[in-house]
């Protein structure tokens, strides 16, 4: 296994057909700044002083445009490219537009083992004005980026042997998918977070996707408030509040536009690299996380949830 380059999740930009309601979930519901980028249509979406963490940009159809992995300067960037060709995965230089669109210095993409559009660049652009949130809470980023990403891939042992012998992501346990399958779930990190990346077994036709983007903030009460403004903005909760056994965190899961979900969460978990052993966790949370009001992803049906 490589040593990773990698320091966090550092973005993610997705396409969808209702900006609109991607708006009232993002910004009215959750509480997201509402940031600016080069596109008039597009929503660009704070966290911190990245200019923006989340990008919503219009278009026909619902699909993942890339996921923004972040590492400290050229030189490591520089590492991560040659890793991923000797791996035999063609790597293409961002242009300088599509650096400039990202909001980053440099940057190059490739695609992982599911075809899912990846993108490793250094030196964000940072907006210097506050960060004005409509909840009054704060985003849990800094050296944890962004949150974590749930991937499903119809090729789980190429991807996660992608994740952790290339890109030099580390383990952090898995969870055996529902059924008694021997197919697993497998959670990767990077940084003290428990995990920035999942990797979830889907079936032929769901690949490349994306399960699940989860974002982190510092106060019980902000999930509260959000968990009452998605039920007051009519948006689907696909799973209850809950508290999840392996990175301990307390959250809930709204259905976004375009069938993905939206996990917002509260006091995670930091992981002691010096001392942490991967884990498998037996179910999915010690309480709540009830998925049974909404249709699981076909990517990820926990344990004791009925498809």
């Amino acid at each position: 296994m490589t040593q990773t380059q990698i320091r966090g999740l550092g973005y993610l930009r997705v396409q969808s057909s209702d900006i609109g309601r991607w708006r009232e979930l993002t910004v009215d519901a959750l509480g997201f700044a509402e940031g600016s980028g080069p596109d008039p249509e597009g929503l660009y979406l704070r966290m911190d002083e990245r200019r923006s963490r989340l990008v919503v940009l219009p278009g026909d159809t619902d699909r993942v445009l890339s996921i923004g992995w972040e590492v400290r300067d050229q030189f490591a960037l520089a590492a991560v490219g040659r890793a991923v060709e000797a791996s035999g995965t063609g790597v293409k230089p961002l242009s300088r537009e599509e650096a400039d669109d990202r909001g980053v210095e440099q940057g190059i993409t490739f695609e992982d083992p599911a075809g899912v559009p990846v993108e490793v660049f250094f030196a964000p652009v940072l907006d210097h004005s506050p960060v004005v949130t409509a909840l009054g809470q704060r985003f849990v980023t800094g050296g944890q980026g962004m949150g974590h990403i749930v991937l499903p891939t119809t090729s789980p042992d190429d991807t996660i042997a992608f994740y952790t012998e290339v890109l030099g992501f580390l383990p952090r346990g898995s969870m055996r998918l529902g059924g008694g399958s021997p197919r697993r779930v497998r959670f990767m990190g990077v940084n003290e977070r428990h995990h920035s990346l999942a990797v979830c077994p889907a079936p032929h036709g769901e690949a490349p996707g994306l399960v699940h983007l989860m974002v982190e903030v510092d106060s019980l009460d902000a999930v509260g408030r959000a968990l009452d403004n998605v039920g007051r903005q009519g948006f689907s909760l696909s799973s209850t509040l809950g508290r999840h056994t392996n990175d301990k965190m307390v959250s809930f899961y709204v259905r976004a536009p375009g069938g993905w979900d939206l996990e917002y969460g509260y006091d995670g978990m930091r992981v002691d690299e010096a001392h942490y052993t991967a884990e498998e966790i037996t179910a999915d949370s010690y309480w709540g996380h009830d998925w049974s009001g909404s249709e699981p992803l076909a990517a990820f049906t926990p344990p004791g949830t009925a498809t």
